[in-house]
């Protein structure tokens, strides 16, 4: 049997396993990872920048080098630290507290609610940020003694579409950052080389783009809870200490400074350690806000270790089984034929494999967890724009950025269309269901898949607008 058929399996037979036992996910990604290594020891299957075949023990060392992004790694172990403390210091919910007690009416007080919940999601773990925001959501319910299920909905779904935003906002972008060579900063322009006879052009970024979806959704939740008329007063708490905002304001101009001078270290930072730059300094931002809560708040070993260990290890090492797996699709060549195939369904019309891409991607991060998607989508999407004529491998595939967005904002918009779609919607359900408000498929559908449609087809417009 040809090798990449034996590929398509392996990543086939993974993919059903993760779907349909989610808790051993791990486990999967894991085992069809070491599979693929197996293969790739004792096959053709990876290529290094030299355009050679590796194989035997080079095959294993390539992997861990080239495939698998240590750099994106350090990024998100930083951040969710960095995020765990921002929440223990109470500040969001200060600020929460701060846009009850200033807005003219409870229905807008809820909207800012979850337009905060979006911005603080930008730089913080969608699961984190509903849970940071759900005691704010059920005092508020309480006292109007309002059923909860909506606003727990609107914490999800403005979580996961904020979640997009940045390069530190979630893993499919941070994934998308790696695959594409996209900084800090090119998440809000983004300046496409000059080729040949055509001048280099610039244009608003992903984070532009998604704040027409957070715009769109606001609108909608505005209509939802436009018969909240009356105003609340919500007892405020006090915030513990201020010096998590400090860290968390750090990494993110620490990472929009570092965007702006990379190509100046590279004149005089070694190559091996400029690839490290951007996990580096989180990761160092997180060590010093962990000496904090040692050092400032008294915290023993013990507690320090249970604030480290309820961190999402799970998706670190989920991560690591899928960088192996993809890299090992795309060596087998899957990724190419998939793409031919798919200029071929769409006629060679671009606006049509525009619609594909989103389509296929909203309906199946409906489904599915978009970070194994993404990262098979990814190079696919690439290839297609190749097929379209958009982009040329020799010119890093520059002009490929419509079709990569698309399947970004696709796949993590959908999150957003089903109860299971995303972690924040499954924990969001969770909390409403212990307050006595249990909800279907059929009652999520009706408020996620509308706020889906909308943002999806608000945050579409302006990529087509700025990009096509």
């Amino acid at each position: 049997m040809e090798l990449k058929w034996i590929i398509l399996g392996i990543a086939v037979l993974m993919y059903a396993l993760v779907i349909a036992f989610q808790e051993k996910k791990v486990w999967f990604t894991t085992l069809a990872a070491l599979v693929c290594l197996g293969l790739a020891v004792t096959n053709q299957l990876f290529v290094n920048d030299a355009g050679e075949f590796v194989t035997g023990a080079s095959a294993v060392t390539f992997a861990l080098e080239h495939l698998v992004n240590w750099n994106v790694l350090m990024i998100y172990l930083g951040a969710m630290t960095i995020a765990a403390l921002f929440l223990y210091s109470r500040v969001p919910a200060k600020i929460a507290d701060w846009l009850v007690s200033v807005s003219p009416s409870t229905g807008v007080a809820i909207v800012l609610i979850l337009a905060m919940t979006g911005i603080i999601s930008i730089f913080v773990e969608n699961v984190a940020t509903v849970l940071v925001m759900a005691p704010i959501a059920l005092s508020l319910c309480k006292k109007l003694k309002m059923n909860p299920t909506m606003f727990m909905v609107g914490l999800a779904v403005m979580s996961n579409l904020e979640g997009t935003a940045t390069l530190v906002g979630d893993p499919p972008s941070m994934i998308f950052a790696s695959y594409a060579g996209y900084n800090f900063n090119d998440f809000f322009y983004h300046v496409i080389p000059a080729t040949g006879d055509k001048l280099a052009e610039g244009h608003l970024s992903i984070f532009f783009i998604v704040q027409a979806g957070l715009l769109a959704g606001c609108i909608f939740f505005m209509f939802v809870f436009a018969k909240y008329k009356d105003k609340t007063v919500v007892e405020g708490e006090p915030v513990i200490s201020s010096f998590p905002a400090v860290l968390m304001l750090s990494m993110i101009f620490g990472l929009g400074i570092l965007s702006f001078i990379s190509e100046w270290l590279k004149t005089f930072v070694p190559e091996t350690v400029m690839n490290f730059s951007s996990g580096g300094l989180v990761f160092i931002l997180a060590l010093i806000g962990i000496v904090w809560y040692m050092a400032s708040q008294k915290k023993t070993k013990s507690e320090t270790w249970n604030l480290i260990k309820e961190l999402d290890w799970e998706t670190i090492f989920f991560l690591i089984g899928i960088f192996v797996v993809v890299g090992a699709i795309s060596g087998a060549g899957l990724l190419s034929d998939l793409a031919k195939s798919l200029y071929a369904l769409c006629g060679g019309q671009k606006v049509l494999g525009f619609i594909v891409i989103l389509l296929i991607s909203v309906l199946i991060s409906g489904f599915v967890d978009n970070v194994p998607y993404i990262m098979v989508m990814l190079p696919m999407a690439q290839q297609m724009a190749v097929q379209f004529g958009m982009a040329t491998e020799a010119n890093n595939y520059a002009g490929s950025e419509l079709f990569m967005f698309a399947l970004l904002i696709g796949s993590c918009l959908g999150g957003n269309l089903t109860p299971f779609g995303a972690s924040a919607n499954v924990v969001a359900m969770g909390i409403v269901k212990k307050e006595g408000y249990p909800m279907n498929f059929g009652k999520w559908l009706i408020l996620g898949g509308t706020f889906t449609v909308l943002t999806t087809a608000a945050s579409a417009s302006v990529l087509w607008l700025l990009w096509s």
